[in-house]
């Protein structure tokens, strides 16, 4: 089966990201007062993403056929499954800088914002390499297949968002300080602007992003080339990210043998790359569309059959990953969603997180 390549016209990616940017302005709107997610606002907004995700594909279905259609949902539900991985770093990241609950969905709209720049130049600077240079599908391929073979037996190793490279340099170049002002990412002190724990906090989801970004889109182009599908799929993914984690922080931990789905799934897209190089060829879709449903549910089937006995945690807010998350949705020890900061929405420094 040949991998599709739509010559699509200008205005339609300019209509696409219109109507991307609206979905996104409507997100802000309705999360302008910074109030805590709980679960069922959660739970509606993903349908919503979900909704708008599955349309597109039946959009492409009656404008260019099933082959199209089954390449994109196929995209989208590989960059889907692996955007729960997202979620358990989300959830480390706000806990260990004690992100309040209330401030969470700001970190993570501006953190999809980032998301989606980085896809857009990742797709058309891999999927160009693809076309010109061969080889590179080895190298996209061998790099998926190592990611997956990390995912899977390293994934317990503990992670410190205070030593990524990126938020190191960022505290050394800006000024930080080491508290939160309310939801802003910069203040002034004594006349001189600085950066709050907020802004570090964004840095570190922005820059964990960025090693899930390379292994997404690589993952999508070891279905296809096409850039517009890829694009697609992936943002249609993304969207769906910030509903995402308040649905399921407060279910993570019994999700416990789906990174073994997702490892597989990288091996898979990467042997599928590799494949497509040599006189096998490419996979069919509905082959490719197959393996990455079975795994899905395979994976999160295990995981909450082995965790039935401690079914029942996590049915509260979906924000708890960085406050309380108690039964009242304010997710803040004084009421006023600041994580227990004084009347200035000035919260302290989290327990080993060094001052800018």
């Amino acid at each position: 089966m040949n991998d599709p390549s739509l010559a699509v016209p200008l205005w339609v990616w300019a209509a696409l990201t219109l109507g991307i940017a609206a979905m996104l302005a409507v997100d802000l709107l309705a999360h302008r007062d910074n109030h805590v997610i709980g679960f069922r606002e959660a739970a509606a907004w993903s349908a919503v993403w979900i909704a708008a995700g599955l349309g597109f594909g039946l959009v492409l279905w009656a404008w260019q056929g099933g082959d199209t259609a089954g390449t994109y949902y196929a995209g989208y539900l590989i960059e889907k499954a692996l955007s729960i991985d997202n979620v358990f770093v989300f959830a480390l990241v706000f806990s260990f800088f004690a992100v309040p609950d209330a401030y969470q969905h700001k970190i993570l709209f501006w953190g999809v914002i980032g998301a989606l720049v980085a896809r857009l130049v990742f797709i058309f600077v891999g999927a160009e390499l693809l076309q010109v240079f061969f080889w590179t599908a080895y190298l996209f391929g061998a790099f998926l297949i190592w990611t997956g073979w990390k995912m899977a037996f390293s994934h317990d190793e503990e992670v410190h968002p205070d030593r990524n490279p990126l938020v190191r340099l960022v505290k050394k170049v800006v000024p930080t300080d080491s508290r939160y002002h309310g939801d802003r990412f910069f203040v002034r002190i004594d006349g001189r602007r600085v950066a709050t724990l907020l802004f570090v906090a964004l840095v570190a989801i922005e820059a964990t992003d960025l090693i899930f970004a390379i292994d997404s889109v690589a993952a999508v182009l070891a279905i296809t080339t096409d850039t517009f599908l890829v694009w697609t799929a992936n943002a249609f993914a993304v969207l769906g990210l910030r509903s995402l984690y308040f649905c399921l922080s407060g279910l993570l931990r019994r999700f416990t043998y789906l990174h073994y789905g997702l490892a597989f799934l990288l091996v898979f897209a990467g042997v599928k790359l590799i494949l497509s190089e040599t006189p096998v060829g490419k996979l069919p879709i509905p082959v490719t569309l197959g393996v990455i449903a079975a795994t899905i549910a395979v994976s999160i089937g295990w995981s909450l059959a082995a965790t039935r006995s401690r079914g029942g945690d996590g049915t509260g807010t979906g924000a708890g990953a960085g406050g309380s998350g108690d039964d009242h949705g304010d997710g803040a020890d004084d009421g006023d969603g600041r994580g227990g900061g004084d009347a200035s929405g000035e919260t302290a420094v989290p327990r080993g997180i060094p001052s800018g």
